[in-house]
C-alpha cells in the first residue's frame, strides 16, 4: 500500500495508532515491541477508512510473560507464532508514512519505539506529515478533571467502558476520547456562567456506564480492514526531535495537524454546529 496523503483538497490523512510493548526490567534493558495497531482516519469527516493491526514475536519469547494480569493482555503464547517485526516493517511503514500521527503519549514512548524498531532491522522510519499528542492537547486543554490523563481513566470518565490495552482497540477509544472532550469543552465554551459553574461541580461525580464497542481481538496475528497509556518515565524523555521532519520539535501538535484538529473540533458529534479552533490552539505552540 502506497498512501501518504489524501488526494481531497491536498491534506494529509491522519493515522491514530498505537503499541503494545514489553516493559524493561533487570534482566533486559530495552522494549520490544508485541502489537502494533493503527486507524486511518479521514480528516474532513472523522470516519474510519482504513485500520491495521499484527501481533509481533520477539526474538527472544522468554521477554514476554507467560501469564498476563490483564484480561486481555499479550501472554507468550499468543506471539509465539506471529510474524517477525521484519515481516510487517513495510506495511507498518506504509501506513505512517507521510500522515499526520495521532495517538496518547505516542510523543515520547510511541514514536520511539518505532524509531528504534526499525533500525534494528536495518531499514529507514516512517515519517509524520505532523503530530497529534492527544496527552499534552488533552492536558493542556482539559485538564485534571479526568484524573492522571491516561487513557483508561479519560475513558472511563466518559463512560466509554474499560480500556482493553490492545492496540487496534485502544486507538479506536483515543479517537472518541478526542470527541467527547472536544463536545464538552465547546458546550462548556457555549454556556451560560452559571450553568458553567453547575457543570463543573458536575463533572466531579461521573457515573459509568458500560459500553462495548466490539469483541476482543481474538489472539490473530495480523488483520487489515478498509472502511495503552504506558506511564511516562525517564527512559521516554527522550524527544521526538529524532526525526527530520519540520516543525516537530518542541511542540504537542505541529505542522499540519493544527487544521486537521480543528477538523476534530468541528465534526466531533452531529449536535455541534459551529466550533472556533482559537479556543483550543491558544495554548498550543508551534516549531518554527
Amino acid at each position: 500500500m502506497e498512501t501518504s496523503t489524501s488526494g481531497r483538497e491536498g491534506k494529509a490523512e491522519i493515522v491514530f495508532f498505537d503499541m503494545e510493548t514489553t516493559v524493561p526490567n533487570k534482566g533486559w534493558k530495552r522494549f520490544w515491541v508485541l502489537e502494533f495497531g493503527a486507524i486511518v482516519v479521514c480528516p474532513q469527516k472523522l470516519v474510519e477508512i482504513e485500520s491495521y493491526s499484527t501481533l509481533v514475536r520477539p526474538k527472544d519469547l522468554s521477554v514476554v510473560s507467560l501469564k498476563s494480569g490483564r484480561c486481555d493482555g499479550i501472554t507468550r503464547k499468543v506471539v509465539a507464532n506471529a510474524p517477525d517485526f521484519e515481516d510487517v516493517a513495510d506495511k507498518i511503514f506504509s501506513i505512517l508514512n507521510g500522515r499526520v500521527w495521532a495517538g496518547h503519549n505516542i510523543r515520547r514512548f510511541d514514536c520511539i519505539r518505532i524509531k528504534e524498531a526499525f533500525a534494528e532491522i536495518g531499514k529507514p522510519a516512517p515519517q509524520p506529515a505532523g503530530m497529534i499528542d492527544s496527552l499534552g492537547v488533552l492536558t493542556d486543554k482539559f485538564g485534571k478533571r479526568a484524573g492522571n490523563m491516561k487513557m483508561e481513566t479519560l475513558a472511563a470518565y466518559f463512560g466509554l467502558g474499560q480500556q482493553k490495552h490492545r492496540s487496534l482497540d485502544d486507538v479506536r477509544m483515543n479517537l472518541e476520547v478526542l470527541k467527547h472532550c472536544a463536545t464538552v469543552l465547546f458546550l462548556e465554551s457555549s454556556l451560560p456562567s452559571a450553568l458553567h459553574d453547575k457543570w463543573q461541580m458536575g463533572a466531579s461525580t461521573v457515573m459509568t456506564r458500560s459500553r462495548t464497542n466490539g469483541k476482543s481481538l481474538p489472539c490473530r496475528s495480523e488483520e487489515t480492514t478498509l472502511k495503552s497509556t504506558p506511564t511516562c518515565t525517564g527512559s521516554y524523555e527522550r524527544a521526538c526531535s529524532m526525526f527530520d521532519i519540520e516543525h516537530v520539535r518542541g511542540s504537542w501538535m505541529t505542522g499540519r495537524a493544527q487544521p486537521l484538529l480543528a477538523h476534530l473540533l468541528k465534526n466531533s458529534t452531529g449536535i455541534v454546529k459551529k466550533v472556533s479552533p482559537r479556543s483550543i490552539f491558544s495554548q498550543i505552540t508551534f516549531g518554527s
